[in-house]
């Protein structure tokens, strides 16, 4: 006796070809906004340290705003412009307000937006 099997088929080759494009596509986004969101990381803990540091809220603002831009230096991250970071002290407690904008180009005349805000309290000792 005869047995009629179908032939069992794997992924055509333009079905392949598609995922191979859609993966691609979204890893080359992944890899271009990786450095913003590396930098952001990198510039919340610097001020999520320095919220919680009792030695350095005791300084004045002025000397805070020192001490962060040599942190951030030392970590190789940089902020987009001076208002980027706004740091306020008012019926002792010092406020530090994060909030800007990149723009990251992605392909020919397309750029993505990237935004962050973030804001910490402290209370002066």
């Amino acid at each position: 006796m005869r047995s009629t099997r179908k032939q069992q088929a794997g992924a055509s080759f333009f079905s392949v070809l598609i995922v191979l494009i859609v993966a691609g596509f979204f890893f080359s986004v992944a890899f271009k906004l990786y450095p913003s969101y590396l930098d952001f990381n990198t510039i919340d803990s610097v001020l999520t340290q320095v919220s919680t540091d009792r030695d350095e809220l005791k300084k004045s603002v002025s000397s805070i705003k020192l001490d962060l831009s040599k942190k951030f230096r030392i970590n190789q991250v940089k902020l987009p412009n001076k208002d980027s970071l706004v740091i306020t002290k008012k019926e002792g407690v010092i406020r530090f307000t994060l909030d800007y904008e990149i723009r990251v180009p992605m392909f020919y005349n397309v750029d993505a937006m990237v935004k962050f805000e973030k804001q910490y309290e402290a209370i002066a000792p």
